[in-house]
């Protein structure tokens, strides 16, 4: 009987793997033909015969690329987007989750402000309005504007209310014993055994942010404003014909719009395929484990 358990239970494990192996394949598929198409040949991408390898390979599209300076202004503009926007949700997330997760008896206003925080995420007040008032703060063209403007998801905020609440109690009176006040609480104790949630919001903003796009559209009137996914989204080649030398007419008749732009995407992918790792074993840590003893 034990056997056959074994035998049965290595069965499942094998099928599970299998199943996200596919999964993980599936995944993978997207990005390793954007590749392709951005190593490949104008003619072959023309002709719809490049798979998930480059047919005629060619460097021309990232040559393009380095070329084109509002492309690296677009992502500078993205990438401090996104430290100021998660610097600001987490600060902020933080700050209106620690008294939320108290009871209503230690926080009388708790439940009034929570049902405004959940009516807010039900129903927003439109983009006209919106627009207006960020424009009327001067929030238009400046990268603040992109950064604050989504500095409190509720949705978020919830998660995290939920994580301090899952915190045990004692943590919180063992330092009020020894006389820590609230603040000191929240930075010193609250703060360093919620890592794993930290991380994980840290992880939903920085993708959030580097892949939004519209409201680099409404807040910015020109597109030097523009952020790199906003630019990407115009899919336009830049090209002054009265500079270009003879290389650059030759390397011109070779360059596709589609492949250039499968370029631009697979360069705007990398930062978040470098900070992902780095991020994900919080996902799977077990902080809160001892942290008190029974």
């Amino acid at each position: 009987m034990i056997e056959r358990k074994t035998i049965g239970s290595r069965i499942c494990y094998g099928l599970i793997l299998v199943i996200i192996l596919i999964l993980a394949v599936s995944c993978l598929i997207p990005l390793i033909y954007t590749l392709a198409l951005s190593l490949s040949d104008k003619s072959a991408v023309a002709a719809g015969q490049v798979g998930l390898l480059p047919v005629g390979f060619t460097l021309v599209n990232y040559q393009e690329i380095m070329r084109d300076s509002q492309f690296f202004i677009s992502f500078l503009i993205s990438v401090e987007r996104v430290v100021l926007a998660t610097v600001i949700s987490l600060t902020v997330l933080i700050m209106a989750a620690y008294p939320l997760a108290k009871s209503a008896r230690e926080f009388p206003a708790r439940n009034v402000i929570l049902w405004i925080c959940l009516f807010c995420m039900m129903f927003s007040g439109g983009l006209i309005p919106w627009y207006i008032t960020m424009k009327a703060y001067g929030l238009t063209n400046n990268v603040l504007g992109l950064a604050i403007c989504g500095g409190l998801p509720i949705y978020n905020m919830i998660l995290v209310l939920n994580f301090f609440q899952s915190i045990p109690k004692q943590l919180e009176e063992a330092a009020i014993v020894d006389g820590a006040g609230p603040w000191r609480i929240l930075i010193q104790i609250i703060v360093p055994v919620s890592k794993p949630i930290i991380a994980t919001i840290a992880l939903f903003t920085i993708v959030g942010q580097w892949n939004e796009f519209f409201q680099g559209y409404v807040l910015s009137t020109t597109m030097d404003h523009y952020p790199l996914q906003s630019y990407i989204k115009q899919m336009v080649v830049q090209i002054d014909y009265s500079t270009m030398t003879e290389d650059q007419y030759a390397n011109l008749a070779n360059l596709s719009n589609t492949a250039l732009s499968s370029a631009k995407i697979f360069v705007s992918m990398i930062p978040i395929l470098l900070i992902y790792p780095f991020l994900q074993k919080y996902f799977i840590s077990g902080i809160m484990l001892g942290s008190v003893k029974e």
